[in-house]
């Protein structure tokens, strides 16, 4: 409600982001103001409308214990206080049908001929926030959610027990509209789940939600009988383990286990559930009059939208993935693009509030500072090199590359404040275009001649990504593990960094095996640069096999920062392989990579000079 009193900020209400692009500074938001059909600025929601329609829907709001009308007040405390007259919901107003709604109005406030309205703004920072979504347990069938109506989700006991509930707080089983007097609540319904339904992470939020409400319905009537089944009770915020010792003083009793089975009783109506207590090793059966399923928490599912146009990165579990969890928690790794609350990670009120504030601090850092400072590892084009073929603009996982015409021989603009220097731009580009400050070629290839000058047999070259796999060998180290010490480490910002060129440079100049090594494919730090760093390796499996040579000995592996002790089992494995080849293999490798490369180089020189005997005297060409 201040938001909405706020002289300078600009709240879009029922609205939706159509399209937004741009980077750092300078992003285009494209918004479409859905159509309400009564005037934001003229209604004082005095309801009379809603009293004369003779549409009745089920309430969502309310989760379907209640109804509304076609035209309506979304929720209490709605902002801003007007109604909406949802457009399928109505008999229809394209000829108008009913229109008691817009005849009962005295200020004329509903207009059957408005339309939604498209506004296009800029502006230098963007705020994710869009939340999350509550597990839908139809899936998880064996409580009985869709065949039993007294097995409710968490959701809908929040409702029922609140005074702004259809039932105005006077809770009641849905069955006979009884108040219930045993209730059973089960944990982890949707989450913490290995079997394919469900989702395997932790919710955070379920176990004090369920503490809460146990607490609030022992406040109503303490001579409830409540009895909550778990695997773990996870009280690790400030003040809820006291909540949860409170609740057992309170006579709410835990049950370590979850229930196998759900039956419901023809008669009373009442939920017999089936569990074995863990703790005890006895397998018992409890009847409930209601049984609450304590839903997990999903990504929202339109949230793929904005990810996509804003080029951000997600982890395994479907949220989005913040630029680093410790140091940057709140900043995306798109520049200018910060989170706030349960789309990085589910969390409770208290955390979302909090990264709220950090995620504002940061946009107003950002917006006070005028100018960016990026770091000096970017992409530049040489524009005397560039074809305009547009490869670079397709692999971008930032969007930083633009523009670009092939036929016109027109180059491609780097955007340096959108680059984040991963180099997958420059490992593509086939003419050589682009060139990464820092992380050059020309040094890349210095390093590789530098490892191998001596005893090329004796060692392994390792292209690490700066992120994962380069921290993950720094955290073996620090752990003081015991691995071979054949392998030299090459760091790259990114896996997508690692040319074709280099790996084949190591092997012409007596590698025995080479590996490339990146973030897992759901943790790039660079959204999705280490797809083409698959794609590429697989082309030089299949060119290596054509040339003879084993294409094992070229080795792709995802190493995160936490994975030390994977590192140490790779390495392991590296060096038995590195024994494995032989000095005849070795100088094979040399023999043919040599003349695939002269090939190439005959093969190019003819190009050109065909392309300048075309230039020059392009009937004789012909002929």
């Amino acid at each position: 409600m201040d938001v909405g009193r706020h002289p300078r900020v600009n709240l879009l209400t029922f609205s939706e982001i159509e399209d937004i692009s741009g980077y750092i500074g300078n992003f285009q938001v494209t918004v479409r103001k859905k159509v309400r059909f009564v005037d934001e600025a003229e209604c004082n929601a005095c309801a009379e409308c809603e009293k004369v329609c003779p549409m009745v829907v089920p309430d969502e709001f309310q989760l379907g214990f209640s109804s509304r009308k076609a035209i309506y007040m979304p929720f209490p405390q709605a902002v801003p206080s007007v109604y909406i007259l949802n457009e399928s919901d109505c008999l229809g107003h394209n000829p108008i049908a009913c229109g008691k709604c817009a005849d009962v109005c005295e200020k004329d406030c509903i207009d059957f001929d408005m339309k939604d309205e498209i506004i296009e703004f800029e502006v230098g920072a963007v705020i994710v926030a869009t939340g999350m979504e509550v597990y839908d347990p139809t899936e998880l069938d064996e409580y009985g959610y869709t065949r039993y109506e007294n097995v409710i989700t968490s959701m809908e006991l929040e409702r029922l027990i609140s005074a702004g509930g259809p039932t105005e707080g006077h809770f009641i089983r849905p069955t006979d509209q009884n108040t219930p007097k045993r209730i059973a609540f089960i944990q982890c319904v949707g989450s913490r789940t290995l079997n394919g339904k469900g989702n395997p992470y932790c919710s955070t939020i379920c176990c004090m939600n369920t503490i809460k409400n146990s607490l609030l319905l022992k406040d109503h009537n303490p001579d409830i009988d409540i009895k909550v089944f778990y695997m773990d009770i996870r009280a690790y915020g400030k003040g809820f383990e006291d909540l949860y010792q409170r609740s057992k003083q309170a006579g709410v009793q835990y049950i370590r286990g979850i229930p196998g089975e759900a039956y419901e009783n023809p008669t009373t109506k009442n939920i017999s559930l089936t569990v074995e207590d863990t703790i005890t090793g006895s397998l018992e059966e409890h009847e409930f009059d209601l049984v609450v399923l304590a839903l997990g928490v999903i990504p929202r599912h339109d949230t793929e939208f904005i990810r996509k146009n804003l080029s951000l990165s997600k982890t395994e579990d479907g949220f989005l993935m913040e630029s680093h969890p410790k140091l940057r928690p709140v900043d995306a790794p798109t520049g200018g693009v910060f989170f706030a609350g349960c789309v990085e990670s589910p969390k409770d009120i208290k955390e979302s509030v909090t990264q709220a504030g950090a995620a504002a601090a940061r946009a107003q850092i950002l917006l006070n500072a005028g100018k960016i400072s990026v770091e000096a590892i970017t992409s530049e084009c040489l524009t005397d090199f560039c074809t305009g073929c547009g490869v670079c603009v397709k692999v971008c996982p930032f969007n930083a590359i633009t523009g670009g015409d092939a036929k016109l021989k027109i180059p491609v603009e780097m955007i340096e404040a959108a680059c984040k220097g991963c180099g997958t731009c420059a490992a593509e580009c086939n003419f050589d275009a682009i060139l990464m400050r820092h992380f050059e070629d020309a040094q890349i290839i210095a390093q590789i001649d530098a490892v191998l000058d001596e005893n090329p047999m004796e060692k392994i070259i390792v292209f690490a990504c700066n992120w994962c796999s380069y921290a993950g060998a720094d955290l073996a180290g620090l752990s003081r593990l015991q691995y071979p010490l054949s392998q030299r480490v090459i760091r790259t910002m990114c896996s997508g960094r690692v040319d074709s060129k280099f790996i084949l440079h190591a092997f012409e100049n007596g590698a025995p095996i080479v590996l490339v090594s990146g973030c897992h494919f759901a943790d790039c730090h660079y959204i999705d640069a280490n797809r083409w760093t698959q794609k590429r390796v697989d082309k030089l499996w299949d060119k290596l096999e054509k040339l003879g040579i084993r294409p094992e000995r070229l080795q792709l592996e995802w190493i995160s920062a936490a994975e030390g002790q994977k590192w140490v089992k790779t390495m392991n494995e590296l060096e038995e392989m590195r024994i494995q080849v032989t000095q005849e293999e070795i100088e094979h490798t040399i023999k043919m990579l040599k003349e695939d490369r002269d090939r190439a180089e005959r093969k190019s020189k003819a190009k050109k000079s065909l392309t300048d005997l075309i230039k020059k005297e392009p009937v004789k060409a012909i002929a």
